[in-house]
């Protein structure tokens, strides 16, 4: 990933070297320019994530700078931090009217400027290709509201009723929706509702802009699920930081979210790894069979060309693939030679077995099948449900190639090992009748590759 960007301008060599000196610290890659003219040349012909500009320099000043850079559409939406010794009231509100992101006095800096950039960087690059649905009947205010969104770092696009915007919606998931009420075709109101029930949608925050008269409306919005409202009409700062602020704060609930959901993933990975070990632990001829299927598993799959999500998904699966034998008897589970009918039976339960532990576990969702039917044949003879061919999830037809492997070259009390190559004969004879016959050439590559046995 690239370093920030940003372009320092001042006619002080002394402040252009202890301002670059500090950012480059904090590995922030700084451009230097002499005055105000060499400063506008520089954001004309390159990308700055933040330029820092003095006033007072010869040429144009850093107001007259400012202003230029936000009236360029190529570089409106790039932030400026007026760097100055002047403290006069006006001259402070001079800066925020030409476009500056924040005003710092010299007097200042040494405890403000950086704490401005870091956090002037970091909502930059929060809203970078932030994508906004702006929706109203009006093409006045569809531009007015574009051009201050786009000026911001924002993305727009835009509609001109409901319909038309769900439709958008539905194709290119925004980042966040602005929307008015009073709309034809659809209205806001539906909108909102039709948005709120999609399951792909219901996350987008979702703002209402609408006259003062319809407050009513808007707070019965806000319970159906709106995020927040703006009355028109409202000023287009104000608009910004809205959206600044529900696009900040979703993001670190979105982040929030995640970091909890790794380490209950973490903590549950932790138990479940403990119940497969106390579980092998039982069977000295097991002992790291499931570590061997899952290792196997993902090379399988990366054959397969399966994505690496996928691949990581599949390697925790197998390693839970017979979970569901710690529910049974050791007097069965163990047993030092041919197992009866019954017994065998009560074997075949595991896969449900298995699958009913993981149940309760939202984040297992997607894993349950490949546990419940790592034993279907392509015949449709395998258990626990007589699955045929393509109905057999794919995951679960990965894993049982790589069980089959494992279990045939290991000891057990019932057989010795095969090897290496009876294993592959093995497999060979049974794709296409009980084997899926892609995960039987694509773990027959596997093999190959390495030139001998892998395990």
């Amino acid at each position: 990933m690239l370093n920030p960007q940003v372009l320092v301008v001042d006619d002080s060599k002394t402040i252009r070297t202890v301002i670059s000196s500090e950012l480059k610290k904090h590995s922030i890659d700084v451009t230097e320019a002499v005055n105000g003219i060499q400063g506008l040349d520089y954001t004309r012909n390159h990308h700055y994530d933040l330029v820092i500009t003095d006033i007072t320099m010869p040429g144009i000043d850093g107001y007259q700078l400012c202003t230029e850079i936000k009236s360029n559409p190529d570089t409106q939406s790039t932030p400026v931090i007026i760097l100055s010794s002047n403290e006069r009231h006006e001259e402070i509100e001079k800066g925020f009217e030409v476009g500056a992101a924040a005003y710092i006095t010299k007097n200042k800096a040494r405890q403000d400027l950086l704490p401005y950039i870091k956090e002037i960087l970091d909502r930059a690059k929060l809203l970078r290709d932030k994508l906004v649905l702006v929706v109203d009947d009006s093409k006045y205010i569809l531009n007015v509201v574009k051009t201050g969104l786009t000026s911001a770092g924002f993305k727009v696009i835009t509609a001109s009723n409901g319909f038309e915007a769900f439709e958008i919606a539905s194709e290119i998931v925004p980042h966040l929706i602005l929307s008015d009420i009073n709309m034809p075709v659809m209205d806001g109101i539906k909108f909102c509702e039709k948005i709120q029930n999609h399951p792909s949608l219901s996350h987008v925050p979702f703002v209402i802009m609408s006259s003062g008269a319809d407050r009513r409306t808007m707070r019965e919005l806000l319970h159906k699920g709106a995020a927040a409202f703006l009355v028109k009409p409202f000023n287009i700062d104000q608009l910004v930081i809205t959206a600044e602020k529900l696009l900040s704060d979703h993001f670190q609930i979105v982040l929030q979210q995640r970091e909890i959901f790794k380490k209950e993933r973490t903590l549950l990975m932790g138990s479940i790894t403990s119940l497969i070990q106390a579980l092998e632990a039982r069977d000295s001829y097991t002992r790291g069979h499931s570590d061997t299927v899952s290792n196997l598993s993902v090379k399988i799959a990366a054959k397969l060309s399966l994505n690496d999500f996928d691949q990581e998904r599949i390697g925790f699966a197998a390693k839970l693939h017979d979970l569901g034998k710690i529910g049974i008897r050791d007097d069965i589970l163990l047993k030092n030679g041919p197992l009866s009918d019954e017994e065998f039976g009560k074997i075949k339960e595991h896969p449900v077995l298995g699958a009913d532990i993981l149940s309760p576990i939202p984040s297992m969702e997607d894993i349950i099948p490949a546990v419940l039917h790592h034993h279907e044949k392509i015949n449709g003879r395998g258990y626990p449900h007589g699955l045929v061919g393509g109905e057999i999830p794919l995951w679960a037809r990965i894993i049982s190639i790589a069980d089959v492997y494992d279990a045939l070259t290991t000891d057990r009390p019932y057989k010795e090992a095969f090897t290496h190559k009876a294993a592959m004969e093995f497999i060979e004879a049974k794709s296409d009748e009980e084997l899926c016959p892609d995960c039987a050439r694509a773990f027959q590559a596997v093999m190959l590759e390495n030139d001998s046995p892998l395990y």
